[in-house]
């Protein structure tokens, strides 16, 4: 599964830019008083202003395997990570065969670095903005964990991600290029004590040659 556009919320355009700019190298592919568009290697991330509202959401960006220890570093320069546990700011997700680390951006969005070792992936060139791969997860937030799981599946052929048991309270779908991250309303953002709420989503998403589109 491929995440090929992510539209989000923002109540904070020009802090958001700004953001993304200073902290992720990334250059804003539109920007107006309504929405902001960026290209995050073949995601397009959108984020669409909204008025009297503090949306928060989780979203991954995969990065290359011989790649991450080096954008640790630079990110952990730039800005303060999220400790994973006491003494540990990087996730070893073993069943996964995947490391990660998380920091907040200005909207107060749980964003994550990935690398997913099965998938291969390499580059020759040091660390940038034009190392990033895609945007690999975002988080569904609902009150029925299995019901909206089972529904990915019937009527878009999501299957349950093989490395993830499911469970009542988180589920996660997809596959080790793009994953639906389903967590029960009221449940914390790993590794935070921020507590999952559904807000606005718009995804549109390859799955086995087929376009698809969902807003929730």
């Amino acid at each position: 599964m491929q995440i090929i556009e992510l539209e989000l919320l923002s109540n904070n355009l020009a802090a958001t830019e700004s953001f993304y700019k200073e902290v992720l190298g990334l250059k804003a592919d539109l920007s107006d008083k309504f929405s902001l568009t960026f290209s995050i290697g073949y995601t397009k991330l959108i984020f669409r202003h909204v008025d009297d509202l503090n949306p928060v959401y989780h979203f991954a960006i995969d990065i290359p395997n011989n790649r991450f220890d080096q954008a640790y570093s630079i990110m952990k320069s730039k800005i303060d990570l999220i400790p994973v546990d006491p003494e540990n700011d990087i996730a070893d997700f073993r069943n996964w065969q995947a490391q990660s680390f998380y920091f907040y951006d200005n909207n107060g969005n749980i964003l994550e670095f990935i690398t997913r070792y099965p998938n291969k992936e390499t580059s020759d060139k040091d660390f940038t903005s034009q190392s990033y791969i895609s945007i690999s997860e975002i988080g569904f937030v609902t009150n029925d964990v299995p019901h909206l799981a089972n529904k990915l599946k019937k009527w878009f052929g999501v299957p349950i991600f093989h490395r993830q048991p499911r469970s009542s309270k988180f589920t996660v779908s997809g596959d080790d290029h793009g994953l639906f991250i389903i967590g029960a309303k009221g449940r914390n953002w790993y590794p935070t004590k921020v507590k999952a709420a559904s807000f606005l989503t718009r995804v549109l998403f390859m799955n086995e040659g087929n376009l698809y589109h969902i807003v929730r």
